[in-house]
């Protein structure tokens, strides 16, 4: 079995919490799956759960090369300079990340973020879609920081052929295998 999971903003990716924050199990009552790969708390978008071990390794291991689209709202307006450095991969404290492909686009058609991202008067945001074939913690928003563009919001759109598309934030769809 694998489920699609849409995870609003400011919900963990894990079942279980000790300090009360609001984790899948507030949305998801299938019992025995689990994450394949993680989303930070601050982050918006497809989570892929699932009962099968195996599979769920597949996933989540970046030797299996599954692409994972961001949509990032960064603040700024990054450069095409700046944009070839993402392409060719960016130095963190945690090594140098593998190419990434990415593309400025126009704001894509999704829910409004509760609370809503800060915004100042001076400094215009732009969006970038930005695919990845790791996982490292907090990449995304590391990769944008690194090149100068703090990381607003952030939604995964998709991991390989899997997406969100006609899910909101909260809802799920199972896919049962025979």
């Amino acid at each position: 079995m694998l489920i699609l999971f849409n995870k609003p903003f400011n919900v963990l990716c894990q079942f279980t919490d000790s300090e009360g924050r609001k984790t899948l199990s507030h949305f998801i009552k299938t019992k025995n799956v689990y994450a394949a790969g993680r989303l930070d708390f601050d982050s918006e978008g497809l989570v892929v759960l699932t009962d099968d071990g195996k599979l769920q390794n597949k996933i989540s291991d970046p030797e299996n090369k599954l692409e994972k689209t961001y949509w990032v709202q960064v603040e700024g307006n990054p450069s095409e300079e700046n944009l070839i450095k993402l392409r060719k991969g960016i130095e963190l404290k945690d090594g140098i990340t593998k190419p990434a492909k990415v593309i400025i686009i126009n704001e894509p058609k999704v829910w409004e973020r509760n609370p809503p991202i800060r915004e100042r008067k001076n400094i215009p945001t732009s969006w970038i879609e930005l695919k990845i074939f790791e996982g490292k913690n907090r990449q995304v928003r590391r990769m944008t920081a690194a090149i100068g563009y703090p990381t607003l919001r952030l939604i995964r759109y998709s991991v390989g052929n899997w997406n969100i598309e006609k899910l909101q934030p909260g809802e799920y769809k199972i896919l049962n295998f025979l």
